[in-house]
Order: structure tokens, then sequence, then C-alpha cells
């Protein structure tokens, strides 16, 4: 029998995109040989996720979950709508989260890493994921939350796992209220908890826009310093948490909504699935006349 080095599984997997414990069975089987072990991989289908992974996976679903110290939200993408209502694709995503609560890695690389209740890495569940349901599938994102008594978690899922968020209250034990939050952050998207969070830099050049604005317009240069500090006040409240009118009522202040019950906005995450993932556009036509020039 030969001996199966470190060396020989990761040139497996970089040869078939296949999780390291396929790679190092196939090894075994086959005697150290690489390249039957690579025949061995194709015909059990598994070095098929090699050749999805460079797909973009842009759809997907988000899952919050929690216990009574930790909660974590998670995107888990997909390339299609379709298999991100697949049973397979939501139990992945249901053990996956489960899992990284239990754990709580520090980063996603480290996440990847931690070995499930099924003995195979994260990674390597998602490769047979992969394999199985036949898309590229990924772990991209996660945030986890940790609190102390006296706080609560706010808990919300927009759209089927569309939108996905995490909010974290202090000063209070009322889990409606942290959720009443979250789900105002899924519907409006603040950019920050206060406007005092805002980066000088970026008021800075939001200051400047205006003003190229305001002049733009044709306003008095003596009336458009007064014009903009109003319009820079305004959008300070649109993108603040705290200053927004609360989406279940108006009338009020999210920020008078938890100051009325003794409370603080701690943190909030907030994911929605694809954002920032640029889609590829298929181009049929050209996708045709690139075979027959083949």
């Amino acid at each position: 029998m030969a001996n199966v080095t470190a060396q020989m599984v990761k040139e497996l997997r970089e040869k078939t995109g296949a999780g390291m414990m396929d790679c190092k069975k196939a090894l075994v089987e086959t005697d150290g040989d690489m390249e039957k072990a690579v025949d061995l991989l194709r015909e059990k289908g598994i070095a098929k996720a090699a050749k999805k992974a460079d797909r973009v996976a842009s759809e997907g679903i988000t899952r919050v979950v929690s216990n009574d110290k930790h909660a974590i939200v998670l995107e888990v993408n997909a390339e299609t709508d379709f298999v991100s209502k697949n049973d397979n694709f939501l139990n992945l995503v249901s053990d996956l989260g489960d899992h990284l609560l239990a754990v709580r890695p520090d980063n996603l690389d480290e996440a990847l890493k931690t070995e499930m209740s099924n003995g195979k890495t994260v990674q390597d569940t998602i490769t047979e994921a992969i394999t199985k349901i036949g898309e590229n599938i990924s772990l991209r994102r996660f945030e986890i939350k940790e609190k102390s008594e006296g706080s609560a978690f706010g808990e919300y899922i927009h759209m089927g796992g569309r939108i996905g968020v995490l909010t974290l209250l202090e000063g209070t034990t009322d889990n409606e209220l942290a959720k009443d939050v979250a789900m105002h952050i899924a519907a409006i998207n603040p950019k920050y908890i206060s406007r005092d969070d805002v980066d000088a830099e970026e008021i800075a050049h939001e200051k400047e826009v205006l003003t190229q604005q305001a002049l733009n317009e044709g306003k008095p240069e003596k009336i458009v310093e007064k014009m903009v500090e109003g319009r820079l006040t305004k959008w300070l409240s649109e993108i603040s948490l705290l200053d927004q009118p609360f989406v279940k009522n108006p009338d009020i202040t999210v920020g008078q909504l938890v100051k009325e019950k003794g409370a603080t906005v701690a943190s909030f995450a907030r994911f929605e699935v694809g954002e920032g993932i640029e889609k590829k556009e298929d181009n049929f036509v050209e996708e045709v006349m690139n075979q027959v020039k083949k």
C-alpha cells in the first residue's frame, strides 16, 4: 500500500475540486496512482464539482439562528433561485447555520476548515453538495453576535430568506422590540446606527456633491451653504437607523421607539442575497457562434 501524503491529497484536490477526504480515499483505493485517482473521482461524479466552481453563484438564501448567548446571520449562495428552494440546499444551509453557531469561527477561511458532525469539513460538505445538487454553492459570509444578560437579539427573515437581519439591543430583554427593529432594517436598509457613526470623509464627499448640485441648479452662492446644510442633515437622517421614521409607526423615529423602552441599539447586520456580486449576463447568440467555431 502506497504512503498517501498530504501533498498528494492537495494535488488531487487541485486537479479535481473534490473534498480532502474523498481525495484521500481515492488515493488509498488506487494505491497512490494520481491518474487513476482522478479517473475514480470522475467516475463517482465527485470531480464534477471542480467545473462548477467558477460559475457565478448570486442566488441563495440567508438564515438567522440563535441560542441563549450567541446568534448568527449567514448567506449561502447558489446559481439559481430554483435550487435555493431545493430541500437538499435548505438542509445544507440549516446545518451550516447550526454548526457555525456552535463553533463560532473568527472568519470565513477558518469556518471552511472546521469539522462538522458528519466528520467532514465545511468546505468538503459544500463540495459534496455541489456534486449532488449540480450547481456551484458557496458559504459567502456570516456574522456572529454575543449578548449579555439584559440584552435581546432581534431576528428577521424577509422574502423567504432573500434578506436576513440580526440586531442586538442592550438595556432590554424584549425580543419583540428587537425583532421590530430588525424588520425595520430589512425594509429601509440603513447604513449606520447613528449619524455619529458616519465617517467624516463620507460626509465631506456628500457635502461636495450637494454643493455642486445646488450650484448647478443656479442657486445664488450666498444661500447655497444653508441649502447644503439642510440637505446634508436630511441625508444623514435617511442613512442613520435612529433618525429614520419607524416603519410600523412613522410618527416616531426608531431612536424614539427604543429610548421609550429604555433600550439602545448596540449593533445590526443585514444580509441581502447577492448584493455586491456581479451577475454574469449570458449572450445566447455569442454562445452559439462560439460552439459553431469549435
